[in-house]
């Protein structure tokens, strides 16, 4: 593992943006160099503390997925080194937390898929028994299988919080034919990868996924894929004994310092949740990382 990334710096390359975890560096005018520093946001803050090899267990999640999942959805790797496109000096900061990707125009939804109701789904099912529009039956519970995963989409927004929409929403904003692709791919996509992962021993809840158009008008899946920071994934084993008992199962995720940050007391006062994080003590660091690795771990046993 190599040292911890907070922020890359790679002066051969012009900067498009750095966004919570990714730095993105244009190479030429059709790819883009993706660079997953070991940056963590919670409450879209991001901490002034890296997790050490996180953007490293990102990049690996990501790449194993797309590989997995190529015969669904066209990705956007372009199947080159991102070696290729840095000066020598600078290969430390790319070395296994990189992608070199292919441009696209990106869609401005986030494509959410739920098989359990969990954190702002379940929020939202206590008001009004749906999600994003979708009505769901009565007597469920925090953590509770739904019977079908379900599209809930959320508008991207530039900062803050993403808001949850309906697929009518996701109509208007795109089209309906780009609207349904979506929808469509990312249910199957979830459908195979939660298969899958139930294998592993893991559950995932839900998750997140971005799509792009290419220069031919196609529906290309983009950015990260089923990874801890766009996936809520659960342990088997952990899992019915926290849902008999109304408790958030264990996750393998950013949990863990989400659950940290709301017992911080600043002047006897909690967080407020914005601007400057408070510092994460190292057993929290150290903990969070290992939560991480054994995720990419028992995706990818033999």
């Amino acid at each position: 593992m190599t040292a911890a990334l907070h922020t890359s710096n790679i002066t051969s390359l012009p900067l498009l943006a750095r966004g919570k975890v990714r730095d993105n560096y244009a190479v030429g005018t059709n790819r883009i160099l993706m660079v997953a520093s070991d940056r963590l946001s919670a409450f879209d803050v991001i901490m002034g503390e890296p997790i050490p090899g996180k953007g490293e267990i990102l990049t690996k999640m990501a790449l194993f997925w797309f590989a997995r999942l190529g015969h669904v959805c066209p990705n956007h790797l372009t199947g080159e080194a991102p070696e290729s496109v840095v000066q020598a000096a600078e290969l430390p900061q790319v070395q296994g937390r990189s992608m070199l990707v292919k441009r696209l125009k990106p869609i401005l939804v986030e494509a959410v898929v739920r098989g359990y109701l969990a954190g702002s789904g379940w929020k939202e099912y206590q008001d009004t028994q749906s999600v994003c529009g979708v009505p769901l039956p009565a007597g469920l519970k925090n953590a509770s299988k739904l019977p079908e995963p379900i599209f809930t989409p959320a508008a991207k927004a530039a900062s803050g919080h993403d808001e949850n929409i309906s697929f009518d929403k996701v109509v208007a904003l795109i089209g309906p034919d780009v609207a349904a692709q979506i929808r469509d791919l990312s249910i199957r996509i979830y459908r195979e990868a939660a298969d899958f992962a139930l294998t592993k021993g893991l559950i995932i809840a839900d998750t997140k996924f971005e799509f792009g158009l290419d220069e031919q008008g196609r529906v290309v899946l983009m950015d990260e894929v089923l990874t801890p920071d766009s996936s809520r994934y659960w342990p088997v084993e952990g899992y019915h004994a926290a849902f008999t008992a109304g408790q958030n199962p264990p996750s393998y995720d950013k949990q863990f310092v989400r659950d940290w940050l709301e017992s911080v007391r600043i002047d006897g006062h909690p967080w407020d949740k914005t601007p400057p994080a408070p510092r994460l003590p190292q057993e929290v660091i150290v903990k969070t990382a290992a939560k991480y690795r054994e995720a990419l771990d028992r995706l990818t046993a033999a």
